[in-house]
């Protein structure tokens, strides 16, 4: 059983009858879905995901007016719901609604992902926002939104970032990518700095990851999900191997020698994916050299003249 599967059976059979008898004022105005945190939200959930926070619950979006006046009843409807369905055991919310389930405001909401009630108006904005904090705002499922407040927010985050956003990000990753494995990890090597080399790995490591996100438009998720992530992707889904290898294979010096073939391979599979969609009009020998290009094509003359490093993975 996955987690938005139990929400939505949870939802249809004891949310929305309680909605309807107790709040029929507001059925019509509630935005009703599971999403946030958790690999419930994300759909990654196995068996190991249900010893915690694994439940048959539900959130209630409401606009901040009808937030105010109708929260603590309706938190109190909420927590009235059977306390287990299929199997599977459901906490209480707090009496003003709870941090993540049962009645939210819909500001408050995008509040905690995007540090603003809605979605971000500006570059400086999109570029401040950690990418796991996007996948969570856009993760799950909406079961019900006839008022569309929530979905419309919701829309212009899950269309992905804006183009010269996306390039920006692309070349900041791609650039940090070249300095951490092309660079940075066989000089550290030569000054037998080994916990230093493998520092170099995982940065190159987590950049290429982002650059593949990149490449499919879409939200890098939190560390824990990042390779189940890359393979539902369209592009570079196979990368999540190699790039896996990397991170958990030592410095000696075959391991070292082998690593450093990987990068290059990784690279090179980059620079094709950069250039079949036609990010780059011919691949160039180094993501560098990508990145300086990719930088070249942001149409926002401010954003272009920002420092290449402007678009850097936000932790």
């Amino acid at each position: 059983m996955k987690g938005l599967e139990l929400s939505e059976l949870y939802y249809r059979e004891h949310g929305a009858p309680m909605i309807e008898e107790h709040f029929p004022h507001l059925a019509g105005r509630i935005a009703v879905g599971l999403s946030g945190e958790g690999s419930e939200c994300l759909g990654y959930d196995d068996d190991v995901s249900a010893d915690h926070d694994f439940e048959p619950s539900f959130c209630m979006w409401l606009t901040d007016d009808d937030y105010s006046e109708y929260a603590l009843p309706l938190t109190r409807a909420y927590n009235s719901l059977p306390r287990t369905f299929m199997g599977y055991a459901r906490t209480n919310t707090t009496p003003t609604g709870g941090a993540r389930r049962g009645a939210l405001s819909i500001g408050d909401h995008y509040r905690r992902f995007l540090g603003s009630p809605s979605y971000p108006v500006s570059s400086a904005h999109w570029l401040a926002i950690p990418e796991h904090a996007l996948a969570a705002a856009v993760s799950g499922r909406v079961f019900r939104d006839d008022l569309g407040e929530f979905s419309k927010i919701r829309a212009v985050l899950s269309a992905g970032y804006p183009e010269d956003v996306r390039l920006k990000k692309l070349a900041s990753c791609l650039i940090v990518a070249h300095q951490a494995g092309a660079y940075n990890y066989p000089r550290c090597l030569a000054h037998g700095e080994n916990g230093a080399a493998q520092l170099a790995v995982f940065a190159f490591v987590k950049n290429a990851i982002a650059c593949v996100y990149l490449l499919n438009n879409k939200y890098m998720p939190f560390y824990k999900w990042v390779y189940r992530g890359m393979r539902d992707l369209a592009v570079l889904p196979d990368l999540g191997e190699p790039l896996a290898r990397l991170a958990e294979t030592g410095n000696t010096p075959d391991d070292a020698a082998a690593k450093q073939e990987t990068i290059a391979e990784i690279c090179r599979s980059i620079l094709s994916a950069l250039h079949s969609e036609g990010l780059i009009k011919s691949a160039p020998l180094s993501l560098e050299q990508a990145a300086y290009d990719i930088n070249g094509k942001i149409k926002d003359p401010s954003l272009r003249n920002e420092s290449i490093f402007a678009g850097m993975i936000r932790e």
